[in-house]
């Protein structure tokens, strides 16, 4: 396995993490803090999802979740974390490949480095032009405890710059339930999350199987 983005480019180390966030916990923040060490990232790029294609609940309004993500990262105070909103202003489902493709053009010479999650990356063979973005990303993919699923063959083959990167077993559907249910959700996610939660009265009257998913 060839070193991630060794002798590819002199730019910058982009890494790009997407995601509904909702809400942005406290693993997310672990690993966001991983990967820029691990992977030597001059700049993390938290890509809040505008539709994600892949999921079959409906997620809280866009507003709320870049405003969590907002809250989160001031506090977290890293001058390398940048909230990208392009999916989010962006009409229709989001796709990575269009934002890997708006990326490139804009910044050339750089390593993109696109963190996923264990299950993401077992299901990368269904996303979009999946070939053509493992052409203009790196793969960092985070292991979540427990959780080995297989991985397609195709990927496999193509992907020849995995990075693993270690993920706490924190999930966002467990924190939406725990709301739900009135139980406390302090440290799955930060204070000024958990505020924001309470305040605007997120998740507390969700239905069963919308929190279940």
């Amino acid at each position: 396995m060839s070193q991630p983005g060794s002798g590819a480019r002199i730019g910058p180390r982009i890494g790009l993490f997407g995601g509904s966030f909702d809400p942005p916990h406290v693993a997310h923040l672990a690993l966001a803090r991983t990967a820029l060490q691990t992977l030597a990232l001059d700049e993390l790029r938290w890509l809040p999802a505008g539709q994600p294609w892949q999921k079959p609940r409906s997620i809280t309004a866009a507003e709320h979740r870049d405003a969590m993500l907002g809250v989160m990262l001031q506090a977290a105070a890293e001058p390398r974390f940048v909230i990208d909103r392009r999916e989010l202003c962006r009409p229709g489902a989001s796709y990575t490949i269009d934002t890997a493709r708006e990326l490139r053009c804009e910044q050339p010479q750089a390593t993109l480095f696109l963190i996923i999650g264990q299950d993401q990356y077992a299901g990368l063979h269904t996303w979009r032009d999946w070939q053509a973005l493992l052409q203009l990303v790196v793969l960092g993919v985070a292991q979540r405890p427990g959780v080995a699923a297989p991985v397609d063959a195709d990927v496999q083959r193509a992907a020849q710059q995995v990075v693993p990167l270690p993920m706490m077993d924190i999930a966002a559907t467990d924190i939406r339930r725990r709301v739900s249910q009135g139980l406390p959700i302090g440290g799955l996610v930060t204070p000024e999350v958990a505020r924001y939660i309470a305040h605007h009265g997120l998740y507390a009257n969700q239905p069963k199987d919308a929190a279940a998913h």
